[in-house]
């Protein structure tokens, strides 16, 4: 690898056209210099890497590994770089055009987004909010909350960073009542009942548990799962036409029986709560734009608590 004096933000910037485009006379147009001015920032580029970055594929150019592994390294880098040069001790979400990125759950994506798009809409209307998943090992990495600008997640799982709780749930029992083998008549479940009925369970990274499985393995239950699926969105859609019984968070069992026939049960371990909270970077602490942006999703979660203290 070459000497790295050699490079410049520049030639930062032409990286990211070259491996986005992959075409030197598009990736010249895209940040304005011509088609020799590009080939000799990739010669350089080349020269630095120790790899062709782009290969001849037919009439057009495919990227080398390394320039798949680059790629997404490249795009965060452009992004954080924006994001820098746009920070200044001032920030008015009227006038601001910032594009924020927020990790989250599914769960946290569907309970939040309605109340947090219109907040947004209203006080800022020309902001952008990328929102995407959280990945597999945001535990045990620190890569995804130095990419975000805040990531959502449940307390208690080690994710890094600050944070600052948001909202409160509760597990319920959701059951499909024409074919679970269940009375549903008085509203509840008991312990036999969670033994005996096949389970639809969510899974998520590898050891990863949720706070209803550690209950019940306090309790001595052990869930025969006929089902399993990836998170909390899904989970109750497989009931459907079923005898199988979940565990979920409340305001996602209240969102699905919006369109499915289901019936919220009360479970017969008592109060057993999910807390959701925003995490972000120390670094991102005295951002005035950060701060905005988790005083607006506060603001989100607020207007859920009556909702939630309606249905206790």
């Amino acid at each position: 690898m070459a000497d790295e004096a050699e490079l410049d933000l520049n030639l930062l910037l032409t990286l990211g056209a070259l491996l986005e485009d992959r075409n030197l006379t598009r990736a010249g147009e895209r940040i304005g210099l011509s088609q020799p001015a590009m080939s000799a920032a990739l010669a350089r580029l080349r020269r630095h890497f120790g790899d062709d970055l782009l290969e001849r594929e037919g009439r057009g150019y495919r990227l080398t590994v390394l320039g798949e592994q680059l790629l997404p390294t490249v795009r965060e880098a452009l992004r954080q770089l924006e994001t820098t040069m746009q920070r200044s001790p001032r920030f008015d979400p009227a006038e601001s055009d910032r594009e924020f990125s927020i990790a989250a759950s599914d769960y946290a994506v569907s309970i939040l987004a309605d109340p947090l798009l219109r907040l947004v809409k209203a006080a800022a209307p020309r902001i952008r909010l990328h929102l995407h998943s959280l990945p597999p090992d945001v535990s045990t990495s620190g890569q995804a909350l130095a990419m975000n600008d805040l990531l959502i997640g449940p307390v208690g799982f080690d994710f890094p960073g600050r944070r600052r709780e948001l909202f409160r749930d509760r597990f319920v029992c959701v059951v499909d009542p024409r074919t679970a083998d269940v009375s549903v008549a008085d509203g509840s479940l008991s312990l036999a009942d969670l033994a005996r009925l096949p389970h639809a369970a969510p899974t998520f990274a590898p050891g990863t548990h949720t706070p209803v499985e550690r209950v019940l393995d306090e309790l001595g239950v052990t869930p025969r799962v006929a089902v399993t699926v990836f998170g909390w969105l899904s989970l109750p859609f497989v009931l459907a036409g079923t005898g199988m019984v979940a565990l979920m968070p409340e305001r996602m069992a209240k969102l699905a029986i919006r369109s499915t026939r289901l019936a919220i049960l009360e479970p017969p371990f008592g109060l057993v709560e999910l807390v959701e909270a925003a995490y972000w970077h120390p670094s991102r602490t005295d951002d005035p734009a950060v701060r905005w942006l988790l005083g607006t999703l506060q603001e989100a979660a607020g207007e859920l608590l009556p909702l939630f203290a309606a249905s206790r």
